[in-house]
Formats: structure tokens, C-alpha cells, sequence
């Protein structure tokens, strides 16, 4: 056997061999002995019926979970017609959110620059159980407008100013959200009942 055919073989069964004890290793669980949770399709709705019936309460959680390395969340939101931009930009530092539109839609602005930054409230309900710690502000510059409609997924990143610009009729989504550092009060189904039977009355989680 020649040099370069002994070299090709030792290189060949070094990638094997590696391969083979990376295919061997033992990866634990990051959520140890976690069940799963369920929220029904019932349990959604009377979260959207409460929104459409209270002009007064707009985002509602319906569970923040430990998973882990992290935690996750399920919201509702309802937003009634909208015809201008409010002049008022959402941020979350820590938190990332995912939009589900369930029903109606119009017309998101995103962005990271934020123009007339201002911290959140560090005890507001929206920081403690909703999103976590960030900024409100009065625009983003370079912004990209996005139009959302039934079925849409739109990904707002930890960081990124968010607004409705514009919602013809109502938006009704679910909000998915990302919480790494753990900085949003856990929800569980108990909460979520208390919350109901309250009519979104959110002094019931704090």
C-alpha cells in the first residue's frame, strides 16, 4: 500500500471515528422530566371572545412555561380597528415574539432604531408578565412596513421596535414568545381560569 493510500485511510477512519462517537453521545433533555401542556382550542376562544368584548384589555397570556433553558408563552391579542400610526413603538429587549394572525389583519412597522426612546416601567403588568424589560417609543427610522392577513407568521426578534400602523377592521392573533433569560412570571392553567372568571382583570396574576 502506498503512502498517499495509507494517508486517505488513516484520514477515513479518523472521520469514522469521530462521527461514530459523536452518533454514540448521550445528550440529556434540556427540560428534565417536563410534561406536556395543553391549551384547547376552547380555551383560545374565550380568551378572543374576552377581547372583543372589552376594549380595555388587548394582549392577554394564556400560559408562560418552564421549558428548560427557557421559558415559552401563548398569548391572545385583539386590536379593534385602527386608521393611523399612534405614535407609540413597542420594544422588547429580552423577549422574542412570534404573531400568528387568526383573524382580520393590517399593516405592521418594524424596525430596530428607535426614535424617542424611553424605558419601560420596570413593575408594569406588560414587563412583569407579558414581555419583560424594554423600551417605548415614539418611531423607528428606516422602518419596513409589513401587511399581515389571516395565516401570516411574522417574527419580531429581542430588540426590534414594533406597531400596528394600520388595521382596517380588527386583528386577532396568537403571540409566541421566546423568553431565554426567564424574565416573565409563569402562567399556568389555574392562572389562566382566575384570569377568565375575573373578565381580564390582571391585578388576579400579579
Amino acid at each position: 500500500m502506498t503512502k498517499k493510500a495509507i494517508s486517505l485511510f488513516s484520514l477515513f477512519s479518523l472521520i469514522f471515528f469521530i462521527s461514530h462517537n459523536l452518533a454514540q453521545e448521550d445528550v440529556q433533555p434540556s427540560c428534565n422530566m417536563c410534561s406536556a401542556e395543553l391549551v384547547s382550542v376552547e380555551e383560545i376562544q374565550n380568551y378572543i371572545d374576552l377581547g372583543r368584548a372589552s376594549s380595555a384589555v388587548g394582549d392577554m397570556q394564556i400560559r408562560a412555561i418552564d421549558v428548560g433553558r427557557s421559558n415559552a408563552t401563548v398569548a391572545v391579542v385583539h386590536r379593534n380597528a385602527l386608521q393611523s400610526p399612534t405614535g407609540r413603538v413597542a420594544e422588547h429587549s429580552l423577549v422574542t415574539e412570534i404573531y400568528y394572525v387568526l383573524s382580520g389583519g393590517g399593516t405592521v412597522l418594524t424596525g430596530p432604531e428607535l426614535v424617542g426612546s424611553v424605558p419601560r416601567g420596570a413593575n408594569s403588568y406588560s414587563v412583569t408578565n407579558l414581555n419583560g424589560p424594554g423600551h417605548n417609543a415614539t418611531d423607528v427610522r428606516n422602518g419596513v412596513e409589513t401587511e399581515l392577513n389571516a395565516g401570516d407568521v411574522l417574527f419580531i426578534p429581542a430588540g426590534t421596535g414594533h406597531a400596528w400602523i394600520e388595521i382596517p377592521d380588527h386583528a386577532t392573533y396568537l403571540t409566541f414568545r421566546i423568553d431565554p433569560d426567564k424574565v416573565v412570571k409563569l402562567m399556568d392553567a389555574e392562572d389562566s381560569q382566575r384570569f377568565l372568571d375575573s373578565g381580564g382583570d390582571n391585578s388576579v396574576l400579579r
